[in-house]
């Protein structure tokens, strides 16, 4: 029996809050496109936002209603924004909306119905930048579905035992898929999920048996991964990284260790093939005074510490690949922009000489278990 299933009834459900934090701002794999809720208040809409031209610039969807704000949103390679609405508390419609000369055009593709106490997330945008996915989490089983790029609606195309959080892709064409596991009570584990040989899980982070290990972000080009673990400290979670394939153990460097402020990873720099200590880290730095970006990368020593642009839409960033990180941000005076960082140079550069597989696999080498210190310097 699935998890979900492709249904017109639905129910009442008292929950009220999106667990994706869905009008947030999403950016498309390729870094073309964005899409937010605008709006405030009960006159919410969907803002798509074009980042790949001169300027960046703004286009408002409206329809005839207002959105909710649990409204889920995924911008699409070609311009489309997948629209994802919770009806009646259990039923999640998808549309796709685009603009149409003055007004926004909309193409309907169908509904899953997520009974019981399960709920429905969209995915990251997938990288081919045609597909996207949803998951329905319910306490045992989690199904992935197919809800745009099909050819007839919504699609169920894998199952997993457990009960799974995050998504993040591993490879450039969306086949392998990154979901955070846990099984009954035990602890929380990432695995690999083959969307083409039908939901294949493997295991892809095994720090310690009983240690929480998730996966944060990853890199392709580079194979470098950003995990979240409380291996080197039970009870509190620790940010490190590692490289997908590499037998070397996860670091959990230093600088990245912050008493009185959270760190998340949002981006990588892409483009360094088999050169994942030299890949710039986006994080989001969270505290008691607010949210600012730190900037590091693997070979260096240090976190770099930057004021966020006044209006920035906190966790949303892209880089380039020559190192300019760039930072939507969205004010009175200035509702569609984008504001360029460029981290300073590390004063004393540490190499660390990492070996990587092959980065083209057609599944992913778990990261092998390993002691959380080795003998080098730590990062």
């Amino acid at each position: 029996m699935t998890a979900c299933a492709i249904e017109t009834a639905a129910e009442d459900d008292d929950r009220d809050k999106d667990p994706t934090g869905s009008a947030g701002f999403t950016i498309t794999a390729n870094g073309a496109y964005a899409a937010r809720l605008a709006g405030a208040g009960d006159a919410l809409y969907v803002e798509r936002w074009t980042l790949d031209g001169p300027e960046p610039y703004a286009v408002p969807l409206p329809l005839g209603q207002p959105e909710e704000p649990h409204t889920q949103l995924l911008p699409l390679a070609d311009g489309r924004v997948l629209v994802a609405r919770r009806v009646d508390g259990r039923r999640s419609t998808f549309s796709l909306l685009y603009p149409t000369g003055p007004a926004t055009g909309e193409l309907q593709l169908g509904a899953v119905e997520a009974p019981g106490s399960e709920h429905l997330v969209l995915l990251p945008p997938s990288p081919d930048g045609i597909c996207a996915y949803a998951m329905c989490v319910g306490p045992d089983t989690t199904t992935l579905w197919l809800v745009a790029g099909g050819a007839f609606g919504p699609e169920q195309v894998a199952e997993v035992r457990g009960r799974c959080t995050g998504g993040v892709w591993i490879d450039r064409t969306g086949r392998m898929l990154a979901l955070d596991r846990r099984l009954d009570d035990g602890p929380v584990k990432a695995v690999a999920v083959d969307l083409e040989r039908g939901g294949e899980v493997t295991p892809l982070l095994q720090i310690t048996e009983e240690s929480d290990d998730r996966l944060l972000l990853a890199d392709p080009d580079s194979g470098l991964l950003l995990i979240g673990s409380d291996a080197p400290s039970p009870g509190r979670e620790r940010l490190g990284w590692g490289v997908l394939g590499s037998l070397l153990p996860v670091r959990f460097p230093e600088c990245l260790k912050l008493d009185d402020a959270a760190l998340t990873p949002f981006a990588v720099q892409p483009g360094q093939v088999l050169m994942p200590e030299s890949c710039s880290v986006a994080l989001r730095i969270d505290a008691a005074g607010g949210s600012w970006v730190g900037t590091w990368e693997p070979s260096s020593r240090r976190l770099v510490q930057s004021a966020a642009p006044a209006g920035w839409l906190p966790g949303a960033g892209l880089w380039t690949a020559e190192g300019v990180l760039r930072l939507p941000y969205a004010t009175a005076g200035a509702p569609c922009g984008l504001a360029d960082l460029e981290a300073p140079p590390e004063p004393e550069p540490v190499p660390v000489v990492v070996a990587v597989d092959e980065p083209r696999v057609c599944r992913p080498v778990p990261l092998q278990q390993a002691p959380l210190t080795d003998r080098r310097p730590a990062g």
